[in-house]
């Protein structure tokens, strides 16, 4: 058999099944530093030439990258719109009738938009929930811009004027396969489709080799929603897809590395008899390049393994750090570390991380009843952590080259659900974003008068996927891949009148 054999019948090489059978290094992290460092179709050398040319074709002509790394924060279950950032005081002069009742009816019940693109996924329309709910929080006006921001958000609230809030969202799924749907852009009723973290991951890569390119932590969305795909690469390849990350110093790669049994220099010694036996076939096969990228893809994996303990060593950051994230209080700890760390990984060249809140089959911010109860104590978790991000980036100057994005699946109804809650609601929410080029203190698209239907400047989820691309400096129409039809709706439209 010569180098540029294929191995028939599912065999594989005694190094290969060494290396990934006996040394643990199964999962996505290594799959993604064989993907890039090896081909299984040609030279090291050509592969390399046809990933500059394929990079230059995805780049937005005339585009210069105002951004060089995203975090995107996203809370499962569905953040009501109406309790964070679109105050509608309305509601509350209004409370208790049905939307009949109010004045608002026919501009609701008759709207083109009721109804319209809503794929039901239980497979028969949810209740309208016609009874209006008061608002079960005051807001106040923050910063020099005035924006209304709910009271439960207080710390980000100090942050208003970095941040363009976008109150007209909509999407199609009334359920929390929606949570996929962000991701993606797809209905979950259409399969599966790259996350726009693997998309920014194809595009760009890693500024840092010694780190995964795209990390992922938090509990992700539940297998009814999604689950994994929300942060796939789905056509792509495994090696476009996130890396999920836990925050233990001792094991934060658990599908990446032998395990905790194996020590330092047990594993050094394990990679350096695996280098041995590949070096020893190399002279067999001296024009292999496939052996020879297979070779430095082991040597990136351990370098890896040893650079991810020492990010997530937060003991590392001063006290004040530490507070403004909350780390001392037990409430905010949790996502004051993943918030942490995230800075920490953008600071050190990862281009995505995705943190998620919530998690599960819906759960976390998913308030069908006791919203006043749900809401204060999840945005009393991670009002304070987010809030300590945006500021911290800001004060380190790494703001205007990091988007960060804070968004959920949907938003909840006017209405009253089991008298104290609001139930799904895919026609009208509020996302938000800050830093990488975006103007700050703004409030851009409206929904109407009870936050029922986004009617002003109203954009899908891929909007905000292609407003993240292109402050990336990339033209999501020249993300295809052949024999891979994307629709119109999948591309989006970069929001401008955020862009600064």
């Amino acid at each position: 058999m010569n180098s540029k054999s294929d191995f028939p019948c599912g065999r594989i090489q005694r190094r290969q099944m060494l290396a990934d059978c006996g040394m643990g290094f199964t999962g996505l992290a290594l799959s993604a530093l064989l993907q890039r460092d090896a081909t299984a179709n040609g030279t090291a050398a050509a592969e390399t030439a046809a990933t500059e040319t394929a990079s230059g074709k995805l780049l937005a002509s005339g585009i210069a990258p105002k951004a060089k790394s995203v975090i995107w924060f996203f809370m499962n279950g569905g953040t009501s719109h109406l309790e964070s950032f679109d105050y509608k005081p309305e509601i509350n002069r209004h409370a208790g009738k049905t939307i009949d009742e109010s004045p608002f009816g026919s501009a609701i019940l008759d709207s083109e938009f009721y109804r319209k693109n809503v794929r039901d996924f239980g497979g028969k329309p949810r209740g309208l929930m016609s009874q209006l709910y008061p608002l079960q929080v005051g807001f106040s006006r923050r910063g020099q811009s005035g924006l209304h921001v709910s009271d439960w958000w207080p710390h980000v609230g100090d942050c208003i004027d970095d941040i363009s809030v976008i109150r007209s969202m909509w999407t199609t799924d009334n359920d929390h396969a929606a949570q996929l749907q962000f991701h993606t852009g797809r209905h979950i009723f259409d399969g599966f489709y790259p996350s726009i973290g693997s998309w920014v991951h194809y595009g760009l890569g890693t500024l840092n080799e010694n780190l995964p390119q795209f990390v992922v932590m938090g509990p992700p969305p539940g297998d009814c929603c999604g689950g994994t795909g929300a942060h796939d690469g789905s056509y792509l390849g495994p090696e476009h897809a996130g890396v999920r990350m836990t925050l233990d110093p001792r094991n934060p790669l658990p599908f990446g590395t032998p395990g905790n049994g194996v020590g330092l220099n047990e594993r050094r010694d394990q990679l350096a008899l695996l280098s041995d036996l590949n070096q020893m076939t190399a002279v067999q096969y001296p024009d292999d390049s496939n052996l020879q990228a297979r070779i430095k893809a082991y040597e990136l994996a351990f370098r890896m393994q040893m650079s991810v303990p020492d990010l997530v060593n937060l003991q590392q950051e001063p006290q004040h750090i530490q507070t403004l994230y909350g780390l001392d209080q037990p409430a905010t700890q949790a996502m004051g570390r993943q918030s942490l760390t995230a800075r920490r990984l953008v600071e050190s060249g990862v281009r995505f991380v995705q943190i998620y809140d919530g998690g599960g089959g819906g759960g976390g911010w998913d308030a069908h009843a006791k919203l006043r109860e749900n809401h204060s104590t999840n945005c009393g978790r991670v009002d304070k952590p987010i809030a300590g991000l945006l500021k911290d980036l800001k004060q380190r100057g790494l703001l205007d080259e990091t988007l960060v994005v804070w968004a959920t699946e949907f938003g909840r109804t006017p209405g009253a659900e089991k008298s104290d809650g609001r139930d799904h609601h895919p026609y009208g929410f509020s996302v938000w974003m800050a830093g990488g080029g975006l103007k700050g203190g703004i409030a851009h698209g409206a929904t109407d008068e009870i936050g029922f239907h986004a009617v002003e400047n109203r954009h899908y989820v891929t909007d905000i996927h292609a407003t993240i691309l292109h402050q990336l400096g990339l033209d999501p129409r020249r993300l295809d891949v052949a024999g891979q039809k994307r629709l119109e709706i999948d591309y989006g439209s970069p929001i401008h009148d955020v862009i600064a």
